[in-house]
């Protein structure tokens, strides 16, 4: 991937961790902590996950940023009440933006992102890392609770009081730079930055040959983005002409 940054513009962070689920926005945060950062550790869960195709997808769009990559194994069967980690429960389709954003949907599993900053965190502990880079968002999305802005200065301020490194006054900061930004803003910034979209995987409900199905909220929210983007989606889909 290009180097982004001008003679001026020195990288913030001398490590950064970050989150790469195998989708478009992580893909994009990442990208972002590459320009900010001397040097990325690309972490990503294997949680027996419905669409288990984006963890290829994570380890394509690592190996594309040459960093170096942990996967994390999870049980998270117990979660049986989302539509993610239970094939019992059906994946919404052809929802309107309006139905996404009233009401918290099947596809959200219970305290995830607090599992994962988490282990983000004991592993930022572990490389020396300064930060954790994380690709969630508050406007373009389904209605997770734990995409707001709320929950990253939640978290930022247990770490703070929690960690070896924040009792100490140096904390690990939390990067969320896509929280307030459109899909089409972040697809426009990912272009700017090179992101292979080629690679990535946003599907809740993939095809058995990795195809997304065009109809769950996740490719609604990526196929109007890019639309409005104007940037061409390689997306390959099931259920659309291509």
């Amino acid at each position: 991937m290009p180097n982004q940054r001008g003679e001026n513009d020195m990288p913030r962070f001398k490590t950064s961790i970050a989150l790469i689920s195998g989708g478009l926005d992580s893909a994009v945060a990442a990208a972002i902590a590459k320009t900010e950062s001397n040097q990325v550790v690309a972490l990503s869960f294997n949680y027996n996950q419905r669409h288990k195709v984006e963890l290829e997808a994570a380890m394509k769009i690592a190996e594309r940023y040459a960093v170096k990559h942990v996967i994390v194994p999870l049980s998270l069967d117990f979660i049986s009440n989302s539509a993610l980690t239970s094939k019992d429960i059906a994946v919404p389709e052809n929802r309107a933006l309006d139905d996404m954003l009233s009401s918290i949907p099947v596809t959200y599993v219970p305290s995830r992102n607090i599992i994962f900053l988490s282990i983000a965190t004991a592993l930022a502990d572990v490389e020396n890392a300064d930060a954790i880079y994380m690709g969630i968002n508050a406007v373009d999305y389904s209605g997770y609770p734990d995409c707001r802005p709320e929950f990253v200065t939640s978290f930022q301020r247990m770490i703070d009081k929690s960690t070896r490194r924040g009792v100490a006054g140096a904390s690990i900061a939390i990067k969320a730079p896509l929280v307030m930004l459109s899909k089409a803003d972040i697809i426009k910034k990912g272009a700017e930055l090179n992101v292979p979209f080629e690679l990535t995987h946003s599907c809740y409900n993939p095809s058995d040959e990795g195809l997304a199905c065009g109809l769950c909220d996740s490719c609604l929210i990526r196929r109007k983005g890019f639309q409005q983007a104007g940037v061409a989606d390689p997306t390959r889909y099931a259920n659309l002409q291509q």
